[in-house]
């Protein structure tokens, strides 16, 4: 068969390849640019085209699995916007802080061999709480609230680097079967003065390989390689080197099998799951926190307001007090009661003032804010949970008219006690059967528990595969001939023959005769098991505690706003009387202070009350799994209707 002498490979009638008649660095250059080529499309990338695959990776995977398990593909992006609120309260209220880290990553002045010039970069935030005056007081919702806490929370952060560092270790496992390429370039260069002549050379390698493993546990590895020997005496010889060998390994016994080999990726993309889940309760957790925090912190405000009023009033008593012992219509000695009620009546407001602050600090840090920023609650969000109970209020009025003008039962007349009722009960006050029905079915850790069960059976079944004996089949191929080292270089160049090569297989066989530590895994495995099965029973347990306790409180907070908003209208009325008996000489002082005592308390519990139901309502939302939070931190509530 003729041959074309411009070209580097030669086809002969045998499907042999002769190097021989391609001159040797010529053919070896050819290998090294396909080489370099492939290391350049394949291995040659920036760590930021790294970074920006592996979070392109971990992205898809996170969409593909909260797709399956949630319903709806949710995106979680743990790129933190520079310009967040926390950093924006710094700088624009001249608050102190120690170095660059506190307002950000991207602030932080480069070190020495950073890897990405541009990286952490600035990058600014759309949350329209943010588009703040200088010098302007910031206010906020609660529903913005729940925004600036998902924004700026460390914890809440925190969460989601946790799902994405999951999503990219199940990136590592599915690796574990893709097909993996390898390559090495090498250039050695000796020198021996041993002998009777000195000798020097050089040997140039290149190896390209690939391998992969296989789901059933069988892995398989291919690899070229090509050297070129040359000496630097003795006339230049020179010798080219052209090898290819595959490899193929096979588990029978022990290690084989497609649910042994893939129990990691299996593992591993439940984890996943189990990260997503926990994800998802935890923003429930945290919302209501926030909310129930929130409220708290308004409590407290009313608390102060309240204080106010009544220290006040204590002043003008006392004067009134003083007034009426220098007419003589009054003695010393009540005078004095007024006096000291007014100086505790002070600190009483200071003290409700001081702990308004502590409470507002805490949940600025709560948020992820500063606790020395200057920030205020919306105090509305009070005042609409308060204004129902105008209402309320009305109808007990109106009530205790009827009764004034009806007959007062006699004191040894019958009592009978008034259990309480689902009368004014609120929409989540349900059936107890169907809340734990409830919680049972939307509980996203329960799910995880479950799980985690399964989980424990599967790594029952792995270690007792690994208690049996190990039986491999190893089979290789080879064709062609190395030049790795100078002494070879005389030697006439190797030839790549497809019908010439090399076959070996082996056979071993492993015997059982050892395995105590894996006859104690394999006894681990099963205590695991039992465990995982208690946990699902404490938490299935602790769900039905928390709901059964939640509806109790519900119905307990409902009949305190009632009792409370009774007791409201009593003082007030109280009050009223007891400040015309004084003035017609027909009560004492201490009788008006201790009625302003229980108008000031009355209304501190009434604000409370209030403030318990709604939060009650909340955390009942939280513990049957019935509250949902978008990735914005926002909540949809649960609406009980079809129960």
């Amino acid at each position: 068969m003729k041959t074309d002498p411009n070209k580097y490979v030669v086809a002969t009638d045998t499907g042999m390849v002769s190097a021989r008649q391609v001159p040797g660095s010529r053919f070896l250059a050819v290998f090294c640019l396909v080489f370099l080529a492939l290391f350049t499309e394949m291995g040659c990338q920036s760590p930021t085209k790294y970074r920006l695959n592996a979070d392109k990776t971990a992205k898809g995977i996170i969409r593909e699995k909260t797709g399956q398990v949630l319903g709806k593909s949710q995106q979680i992006n743990i790129e933190r916007p520079s310009d967040t609120l926390r950093r924006r309260l710094l700088l624009q209220q001249d608050l102190p802080y120690t170095a660059e880290a506190s307002l950000g990553s991207d602030r932080l002045p480069p070190i020495e061999h950073w890897p990405e010039e541009n990286y952490p970069q600035a990058e600014p935030s759309l949350d329209p709480i943010l588009l703040l005056e200088k010098d302007k007081l910031l206010k906020f919702s609660l529903v913005q609230a729940l925004e600036v806490g998902a924004a700026n929370s460390f914890d809440y952060q925190t969460q989601k680097e946790d799902v994405f560092k999951t999503a990219l270790a199940l990136d590592l496992e599915r690796n574990e079967f893709r097909n993996i390429f390898a390559g090495q370039v090498e250039n050695l260069l000796s020198r021996d003065t041993t002998g009777d002549r000195a000798s020097s050379g050089t040997v140039n390698s290149g190896q390209i390989g690939i391998s992969r493993k296989l789901l059933s546990g069988a892995e398989i590895t291919a690899a070229l390689a090509m050297d070129l020997a040359k000496l630097m005496t003795a006339g230049g010889a020179s010798s080219l080197g052209i090898a290819g060998d595959a490899t193929i390994s096979i588990p029978l016994l022990r290690g084989s099998g497609r649910h042994i080999v893939t129990e990691p990726l299996t593992q591993a993309e439940r984890d996943v799951v189990y990260a997503i889940y926990g994800f998802e309760r935890f923003k429930k957790t945290f919302a209501v926190d926030v909310a129930a925090r929130y409220l708290a912190v308004l409590n407290q405000l009313d608390g102060v307001k309240n204080s106010q009023e009544n220290y006040r009033s204590l002043i003008a008593s006392s004067r009134r007090s003083r007034r009426l012992a220098d007419a003589g219509k009054m003695r010393e000695i009540e005078v004095d009661q007024a006096q000291q009620n007014e100086l505790r009546a002070r600190e009483r407001w200071i003290g409700a003032g001081e702990s308004y602050k502590k409470g507002l600090d805490s949940f600025k840090s709560v948020l992820g804010l500063p606790p020395d920023a200057v920030l205020e609650l919306d105090r509305a969000e009070l005042e609409k949970l308060v204004a129902p109970t105008a209402k309320i209020m009305k109808e007990i009025a109106d009530q205790e008219e009827l009764k004034a003008g009806g007959e007062t039962p006699p004191a040894d007349a019958p009592i009978e006690l008034v259990e309480p009722s689902r009368e004014n009960a609120g929409p989540l006050e349900i059936d107890e059967s169907a809340a734990l029905r409830l919680a049972l079915d939307n509980r996203l850790d329960l799910r995880v528990a479950q799980g985690r069960v399964y989980d424990g059976q599967r790594a029952v079944v792995v270690a007792a595969d690994a208690l049996g004996a190990e039986l491999t089949f190893f089979g290789s191929a080879g064709t062609g001939a190395e030049r790795n080292t100078i002494s070879k270089a005389d030697l006439d160049d190797a030839q790549f023959r497809a019908d010439k090569a090399r076959f070996s297989s082996i056979l071993t066989l492993d015997l059982p005769f050892e395995r105590t530590r894996e006859r104690n895994i394999y006894r681990n495995s099963f205590i695991n098991l039992e465990r995982a099965v208690r946990n699902v029973q404490i938490l299935e347990d602790g769900i039905k505690l928390a709901v059964l306790n939640e509806l109790r409180d519900l119905l307990q907070a409902r009949e305190s706003l009632y009792i409370q908003a009774k007791a409201v209208y009593v003082a007030q009325k109280r009050v009223k009387s007891v400040n015309m008996f004084l003035e017609a000489g027909r009560a004492q002082m201490r009788d008006l202070l201790e009625a302003q005592e229980a108008l000031l308390e009355a209304q501190n519990n009434l604000t409370k009350a209030v403030v318990d139901y709604r939060v009650a309502e909340l955390q009942f939302q939280r513990d049957t799994g019935l509250l949902k939070v978008d990735e914005k931190g926002l909540w949809q509530e649960y609406k009980p209707e079809g129960i």
